[in-house]
């Protein structure tokens, strides 16, 4: 996990260098269904379209399967499970839906996370004699007023940090921290791959799954699903290539904490 937020940083920083020939290409006009529509028949209109997704997957799962996966048992309750997890799927989307009205509420923007890692990047070249301040994207106000302070400053990079922190006691609390550093060569390079395009396709997009598409669909703008078509699209790649980069396992590990 290390090796592939190393090169997510990566990614993001050198998607800066050239980031204005990505945005001179041609492109659709922004579409907000809740512009277009009224903010009830925005809502109304993205109502409609998860129906549809909901709707398309039970069948796909039914043809394929003959029935539908059953969210898997947790061997807790009560309060053991909540704390330990895993949590109910329902509680979870509860969850995510609070906590980014709480960040627009706070920050006054939606939920997003890979800005800061160019932020990191850059401070991380410049400490290395690199001048991002020569490349348009740092010359822009808000992103050059970022680069000059602290990243301790910046509201995306301080959810990060708790968001790390915070992912390290779930794990730990669910007795799944256990570092590893024997790492197959095919795993790291697909760390880096990986990082690579992802920090790269996040800072070109605007965002990742969380900024670009979760964030994006809940602003009622249609952008947030093309990311997802997008999306699903590299996961079909991803999934076919995956054999080869790891050691697949037929069977799940038990791990009871």
């Amino acid at each position: 996990m290390l090796v592939t937020l190393f090169f997510f940083v990566v990614g993001s920083v050198l998607a800066t260098i050239n980031f204005t020939w990505w945005t001179s290409l041609p492109s659709l006009p922004p579409i907000s269904f809740v512009q277009s529509f009224g903010a009830i028949g925005g809502i109304a209109v993205s109502l409609a379209i998860f129906a549809a997704i909901a709707a398309l997957t039970v069948v796909v799962e039914k043809r394929r399967n003959g029935v539908l996966e059953k969210e898997p048992a947790s061997p807790r309750e009560g309060f053991s499970r909540y704390l330990r997890g895993p949590w109910p799927l329902v509680f979870g989307a509860v969850a995510l839906a609070l906590l980014n009205f709480a960040t627009l509420a706070i920050a006054g923007r939606p939920w997003g996370v890979t800005s800061a890692f160019a932020l990191w990047g850059a401070k991380g070249a410049q400490l290395i004699g690199i001048d991002p301040t020569a490349w348009a994207y740092w010359q822009q106000p808000g992103n050059a007023k970022a680069l000059a302070e602290s990243v301790f400053a910046d509201i995306t990079s301080v959810m990060d940090f708790g968001i790390i922190a915070g992912a390290m006691l779930a794990s730990a609390l669910a007795g799944r921290f256990a570092p590893s550093f024997d790492i197959p060569l095919r795993s790291v390079l697909a760390a880096v791959a990986g990082g690579l395009l992802l920090g790269y396709g996040a800072r070109i997009a605007y965002g990742c799954n969380i900024g670009a598409y979760f964030s994006g669909i809940a602003s009622g703008s249609l952008h947030g699903y093309l990311w997802a078509v997008a999306a699903f699209a590299g996961n079909i790649v991803g999934v076919r290539l995956r054999p080869w980069f790891f050691l697949e396992r037929s069977f799940v590990r038990k791990i009871d904490g």
